[in-house]
């Protein structure tokens, strides 16, 4: 079965490399950076799908469904007003001012601080979320597969980061629109298989199925306690603003947005994308159900299982050999996705922001020499981040990376509600980087100490909402209303 996998794994990458070779011939910055914003809108939005999903919804997201039922559907909900904010707020600011890198809004609106600060809590927020989200794929395969082999897991992880740096070198942008779309594909061809599969393997008509959940009280989509984390409105208020700030407010996903032709083609994709991800969200949580039953049926433990691994053990261990190909197939689709997009975005934020590529003076063949050498230093931070979470993981990586998100994402969207929503000049720019950093650290003492200070409450995904608040209020007190012009 390894060697099957191997096969597999190795010829799915090279359909990468060849839509690589297609994509990046004559390719330069702008190809890089922009994808010559001629990236055909509805592939855009299908190509996102993968890239939003990635392996933690095929692994955590399923999984969680043990412990948490469907109350993620919450947040998936609240996806769909984020999406709309984006689409008629957010898209139509970056496109006015043709931007590359959307924190340069950032510096038009207060100053280079703020800019340099938004730009860093990206670089932060999206070096570890992406790579955690890599992580849980190279994590299952190590353990399935290359462990067999005796292959640390640093070689798997260096192998996965080497291959990603090298298909997304020259093309940038415009190869990971056309690759996603690839890997959306294989992704959503593992959840449907899956779904149907394994009813059949049990005998079960899909009736039989859904009565199996309800009445084990894994089809609850609406937690009432609103103490409790998962409290629905909850759920719902955050993944609104989780959208608006992983996404609206993220350069790897709003890059492919601007790679679109025109502000019309990128709001159809934003809405396009929406609908389809609902839908297949429902889809995951229903595979977390079907996985579930299944175990019930077949007496495996899940209790003393971490819900990372109730995917790939019943795939691996319990199916038939299709069924354990086509997941591997899925999962290494989304672990591709999990970093493409992250990499080259991160090399744009490095490029455009921090050191100005644009602006220097040197040839066009110079430029690309200093973007490939960031291309390739963020792919060793990258491989440094895996390696150093492969020692700790203990817990469902969605809400690893929402915890994470919460604190990083936070000042984002504090500097972004600000600079659209008041008219206010910030008078001490100078403060701004101070002050993204301390709005976390006091959020981190909150949700520490939650229960003692606000009667058991817990705060659940909604921290980034605390985190956000804090932010605005403390450019608030830097800034002072507009002057008049007389």
């Amino acid at each position: 079965m390894q060697i099957v996998i191997f096969i597999c794994f190795v010829l799915y990458t090279i359909m990468l490399f060849s839509i690589m070779w297609k994509t990046s011939r004559k390719a330069n910055n702008e190809t890089y950076f922009v994808g010559n914003r001629r990236s055909p809108w509805f592939v855009v939005a299908y190509g996102m799908i993968g890239a939003s999903l990635s392996g933690v919804t095929l692994l955590s997201v399923t999984g969680d469904v043990y412990t948490t039922q469907f109350t993620y559907y919450g947040i998936v909900i609240g996806y769909v007003i984020g999406y709309v904010v984006i689409a008629n707020i957010l898209l139509p600011l970056y496109y006015k001012l043709n931007l590359t890198s959307i924190y340069t809004y950032l510096e038009q609106r207060f100053g280079i601080a703020s800019y340099k600060t938004g730009s860093f809590f990206f670089i932060l927020s999206r070096l570890l979320g992406s790579a955690l989200r890599m992580y849980l794929v190279i994590y299952v395969l190590q353990d399935f597969v290359f462990r067999h082999w005796h292959i640390p897991i640093a070689v798997t992880a260096f192998l996965f980061v080497a291959i990603i740096l090298l298909y997304t070198f020259r093309g940038g942008i415009k190869t990971i629109v056309w690759t996603d779309t690839l890997q959306t594909t294989f992704l959503l061809v593992a959840l449907i298989f899956t779904i149907i599969f394994i009813p059949k393997e049990m005998n079960f008509s899909f009736t039989q199925l859904f009565s199996e959940m309800h009445t084990g009280g894994y089809s609850k989509i609406f937690h009432l306690d609103w103490r409790e984390h998962n409290f629905f409105l909850k759920q719902i208020l955050s993944g609104a603003f989780i959208t608006i700030t992983m996404t609206g407010l993220d350069q790897d996903m709003m890059q492919k947005n601007l790679s679109c032709k025109n502000l019309k083609d990128a709001q159809r994709n934003m809405y396009t994308f929406s609908g389809i991800l609902v839908v297949v969200n429902a889809l995951f949580l229903l595979l977390g159900g079907t996985l579930i039953v299944y175990a019930l049926n077949n007496g495996i433990d899940l209790t003393a299982m971490k819900t990372d691994r109730i995917f790939p053990t019943i795939a691996f261990e319990y199916l038939p050999p299709i069924a354990g190909i086509v997941f591997v197939l899925g999962l290494i689709a989304a672990g591709y996705s999990s970093a493409d997009g992250t990499i080259t975005a991160l090399t744009t934020a490095l490029c455009v922001d921090f050191i100005g590529l644009h602006k220097l003076n040197k040839t066009e063949k110079e430029k690309i020499t200093i973007r490939r050498y960031i291309h390739l230093l963020i792919g060793t931070l990258f491989l440094a981040v895996i390696l150093i979470f492969s020692r700790y993981h203990d817990d469902a990586l969605i809400r690893i990376i929402f915890q994470v998100a919460g604190y990083t994402y936070g000042p984002l969207l504090g500097l972004f509600t600000f600079g659209l929503f008041t008219k206010r000049v910030v008078n001490a720019d100078f403060l701004v980087p101070l002050l993204a950093c301390l709005s976390p650290v006091i959020c981190f003492f909150l949700n520490r100490y939650s229960k003692e200070l606000f009667r058991n409450y817990e705060f659940g995904f909604e921290l980034l909402l605390v985190n956000g608040m804090l932010m605005f209020i403390f450019l608030w007190f830097i800034s002072k209303k507009k002057q008049s012009a007389s």
